[in-house]
């Protein structure tokens, strides 16, 4: 068995395994990464060979890092990528190139329709109708979006909201909240099948599924790093953070939204929490914008998206697609079924 993982922001860790009696046999670790001294490699070898099958990431990190010598250094890399890429052998994950991706970027709808469209496209994605999917958002008003789990009353104040012209709307994924202010942010979407991030925990598929992102930002002078659990960051503070949803069916939804140009101000106005959210970004002052992408790169919005569309098309040979008109109907009735109801938005008062 042979399984890869590309670290985030690191190497390529390699495993060629044998199974044998339900325990791993025969086990060799390559890549592109440093390691010091030499010998470790064969510490790290004898330390996974043996180990039973069902073993998880990490049980399989902690037996390489009880074997490494002390003072052992190792670059590009760490135990607990061993630990997925082992657990992606044994799966026989596919990577990102065994797929036909597809990037969408159509016509502005309402935050509703985009919740909708993105778990009509997550579940067509896990049931094999339709081709792993990056799609860029475009909405045409002005929303705060909370997550699956948050308490509406403690999260928004519906007069501010109403004040600044923002509707309220709750989305299927866990996280935090997003304002989003027309022109303000960046947002995007990937469908993809449960088989791409097979073996990995959900810490580490965060960090893999953004990864091509982060490239994006550092390609126009950003210092992009991602910081756990779900956080797009810079030197100079957080510029966004990411959110999932794992369909029974087998499809993956990852989102991420970035702030692009945004008014600190109207965020303690609208969200009941504002100044811990931007204290959280290393920003001082409530009243002080929050424009991360706007400063950073001092290009349009529009410049941004089209560099984000360029590098997943070039890291993944991505072509562009479109959204059906029965993948549209069947958001449309989600919309009205779920997303515009009283019932799905105070699900947690």
């Amino acid at each position: 068995m042979h399984g890869e993982y590309k670290v985030p922001g690191g190497k390529l860790v390699v495993v060629d395994l044998e199974v044998r009696d339900g325990r791993i046999a025969d086990f060799h670790l390559a890549g592109d990464f440093f390691l010091e001294p030499d010998d470790a490699l064969a510490d790290i070898d004898a330390a996974v060979t043996g180990l039973p099958v069902e073993t998880d990431a990490a049980a399989i990190a902690a037996a390489v890092r009880a074997a490494l010598p002390e003072g052992a250094q190792l670059l590009g890399f760490t135990p607990d990528s061993v630990g997925t890429a082992v657990r992606r052998a044994l799966v026989t994950a596919p990577g990102w190139k065994d797929f036909t991706w597809e990037i969408v970027h159509e016509k502005a709808v309402s935050p509703r329709m985009n919740l909708a469209l993105d778990e009509v496209l997550t579940a067509r994605v896990g049931a094999g109708l339709r081709n792993p999917t990056l799609r860029i958002w475009e909405w045409n008003e002005s929303a705060v979006v909370i997550g699956s789990f948050q308490s509406y009353r403690n999260e928004v104040d519906p007069e501010g909201a109403a004040r600044h012209g923002y509707d309220v709307v709750r989305r299927i994924s866990g996280g935090g909240a997003m304002m989003m202010g027309a022109g303000s942010i960046v947002t995007y979407s990937l469908y993809v099948p449960a088989s791409l991030v097979a073996g990995m925990t959900f810490a580490d598929s965060y960090a893999f599924l953004d990864d091509w992102a982060l490239q994006a930002l550092r390609s126009l002078g950003v210092d992009a790093t991602y910081q756990p659990l779900n956080d797009i960051a810079s030197s100079k503070g957080k510029i966004g953070g990411a959110a999932q949803k794992r369909l029974a069916g087998g499809g993956v939804l990852h989102h991420a939204t970035m702030s692009y140009d945004m008014d600190g101000q109207v965020m303690t106005e609208v969200l009941r929490i504002g100044r811990e959210k931007l204290s959280d970004k290393g920003t001082t002052s409530a009243a002080k914008r929050v424009d991360p992408l706007r400063s950073q790169t001092g290009l349009p919005r529009e410049a941004i998206i089209e560099r984000l569309k360029d590098t997943f098309a070039n890291l993944y040979g991505a072509q562009p697609g479109r959204i059906t008109e029965s993948e549209y109907a069947e958001a449309e009735a989600l919309v009205t079924s779920k997303f515009a109801t009283d019932a799905w938005l105070h699900r947690v008062p």
